[in-house]
């Protein structure tokens, strides 16, 4: 394919419009023409809007011979623009058939200014003073104005937020009174023991956690027409419906007991005297410091019988080291044999790391 655009200087009796006295014409080989229509085609197929233009342009106006002032109607654009496409392809050639972003408005913020505002926003409103524990625009706007001396306006601040990998969405509580160190000590230490126990003795090790569900109905997002706010029914009645659960470690085998009072100690203990009657293998139990877990009629059904179960406890405070956790709601719900196991291996691996996400379908009795 040839490169070269011909020009053929045709130098004949000039008309009253010409203003000189040469009349140029551009004369484009047929490799030319070929490889702008293959070009085209591609334009066509990266669906790339400002290339298919550009390339017509050109193509009607080397090729088709369209008066300029006719393109400049069809496709809404000036002639200084037209002439400017059609130098650059005398120029470069196909070479010039690239868009080029033109640049834009200077950001309004250094790549440092933008690390520090990323510091700032991970630390949370508490740390720079302010009085809640959450950012919304406004907060942001004036963070970005006390510390980088730049003015934004709020509906501008988060598109910068999403282009810095900040999202907009729903937090959630946590105790301001975690021991990090204790915690950490468990995990490393105590929580390795407790593994290789179990292995030794054949046993399981069984996660605890409650849930409660709500009688009278919950409210979520949900699809409607605008303006009509959707309705559920509901009956009124104040009243949960308690469940106790405890799934193994190993095989992702799931033990659970309605309840429809409180929970208490003697709730408690007779979910434990059900596992015991469900299971032979001895029991290391993980629950939390709830208080019927920690009361002195559980610690004495616990003593009693130390020869089937021992007592795991975790650390104060640390919901986040019990994999079942929030989840445990809807595991309770979707209690069916292999859909518990591939739940539970997600939350295992989340918690334990990759290794611990690997189901080991020891046979348990």
């Amino acid at each position: 394919m040839s490169p070269w655009v011909y020009l053929s200087s045709d130098i004949s009796a000039t008309t009253a419009q010409e203003d000189t006295p040469v009349s140029i014409r551009i004369q484009v080989s047929s490799a030319t023409v070929k490889a702008l229509h293959n070009r085209l085609q591609q334009a066509y197929l990266k669906d790339d809007v400002r290339l298919v233009r550009r390339t017509t342009v050109l193509i009607d106006l080397l090729v088709h011979l369209v008066p300029v002032t006719v393109l400049c109607e069809r496709w809404g654009l000036s002639s200084s623009c037209l002439y400017d496409w059609q130098k650059a392809f005398v120029l470069h050639g196909l070479d010039s058939l690239v868009s080029r972003h033109g640049g834009g408005r200077p950001e309004k913020l250094t790549p440092k200014q933008k690390k520090r505002l990323v510091e700032l926003i991970e630390a949370g409103p508490l740390a720079v003073g302010c009085e809640t524990a959450c950012w919304d625009a406004v907060l942001i706007r004036v963070l970005i104005w006390r510390e980088c001396g730049v003015l934004y306006n709020r509906h501008d601040v988060c598109p910068l937020l999403h282009n810095l990998g900040c999202s907009f969405q729903k937090a959630r509580f946590v105790s301001d009174h975690l021991d990090a160190a204790k915690r950490l000590a468990w995990l490393q230490e105590k929580w390795p023991t407790i593994v290789r126990a179990a292995k030794r003795r054949n046993g399981l090790i069984l996660f605890e956690e409650e849930a409660s569900f709500a009688q009278w109905g919950s409210l979520r997002y949900t699809w409607s027409r605008r303006g009509q706010q959707p309705e559920v029914p509901t009956s009124g009645k104040r009243k949960g419906y308690k469940v106790f659960g405890a799934i193994a470690y190993f095989s992702g085998r799931l033990f659970s007991q309605g309840l429809e009072g409180r929970f208490a100690s003697d709730s408690y203990q007779a979910f434990l005297q059900r596992i015991l009657a469900q299971t032979t293998a001895h029991v290391f139990l993980s629950h939390d410091g709830a208080r019927y877990h920690t009361s002195a009629s559980t610690q004495a059904f616990l003593a009693a019988h130390r020869d089937r179960i021992t007592a795991a406890p975790l650390p104060s405070y640390s919901p986040d080291d019990n994999p079942l956790g929030r989840q445990s709601a809807g595991l309770f719900c979707h209690a069916s044999g292999d859909g518990v196991r591939v739940v539970w291996t997600l939350l295992r691996r989340k918690r334990f790391g990759t290794q611990a996400g690997r189901l080991d379908f020891q046979k348990q009795t």
